[in-house]
């Protein structure tokens, strides 16, 4: 997995598959053929077979673990990260449990005899090593906050959205992160109009292109693409300024 930054305040994930988060990956299968866990090292075929088998699961795994966390990211806004990640890899694992588990009986059917809740469980395990293996990789590339808000962005913010202790800046050409609170980096906005329209988001009032309503969920639709979700509290302040 790699970063997915979605509509939700402060619950920023692991945006991929990408060709660094592909490498990653069959570098893990590459080295789980070589060690042949769960007793795998002593199948037929040798260690070039179950690489072949091992890569071929850890790309299944980005795969799926790509498209159910962009499934799932814009409806999970209010969960902590962790427990969106943990959600997803569970969720993943069912499916992949039975498409690994066939690819093994083709290739070693004296596997039959492994029950399906024990196969999920090593599944799950192998999740939690590429999950944690990614999970430092890119906390140690993470680059480093600006500490105020970009000047090339500064003129032209559609919106403000808090991420942990950072605010991510919205421009039509890109974002950037700031260390600052949401109201800190708001005020530095002087001649912006705008309204902080949840407890995580601050918005420009000309970036916003649509209001959706879904039974009493409200969100606003940016230009850039972005849905910034409108907090309860905050719906009578903007039907008052007029932006609903």
């Amino acid at each position: 997995m790699t970063a997915v930054s979605h509509a939700g305040g402060g619950n920023r994930l692991i945006a991929f598959p990408s060709g660094r988060s592909v490498a990653l990956y069959a570098a893990m299968g590459g080295f789980l053929g070589l060690i042949g866990p769960f007793g795998s090292y002593l199948n037929d075929g040798g260690p070039a077979t179950r690489i072949v088998y091992w890569i071929g699961t850890s790309l299944l795994s980005c795969i799926a673990f790509d498209l159910l966390l962009r499934t799932i990211a814009p409806r999970a806004r209010a969960l902590p990260r962790w427990f969106t990640i943990l959600m997803a890899v569970m969720l993943a694992n069912l499916p992949l449990s039975v498409a690994t588990r066939a690819a093994a009986l083709l290739i070693w059917p004296q596997l039959a005899g492994i029950g399906w809740l024990q196969w999920y469980g090593q599944a799950l395990l192998v999740s939690a090593l590429y999950v944690a293996t990614h999970l430092a990789l890119s906390a140690s590339r993470r680059p480093s906050p600006a500490q105020s808000i970009p000047l090339r962005l500064g003129h032209d913010v559609l919106c403000l959205q808090m991420e942990d202790h950072y605010v991510r800046v919205h421009g039509r050409d890109g974002s950037r992160l700031v260390h600052a609170s949401l109201g800190r980096a708001a005020a530095e906005l002087t001649g912006v109009e705008g309204m902080q329209v949840h407890r995580s988001w601050w918005v420009a009032r000309d970036a916003v292109e649509r209001v959706l309503e879904d039974n009493r969920t409200i969100r606003l639709r940016l230009r850039n693409g972005l849905e910034a979700p409108v907090g309860r509290t905050r719906i009578a302040a903007l039907r008052a300024a007029g932006w609903l």
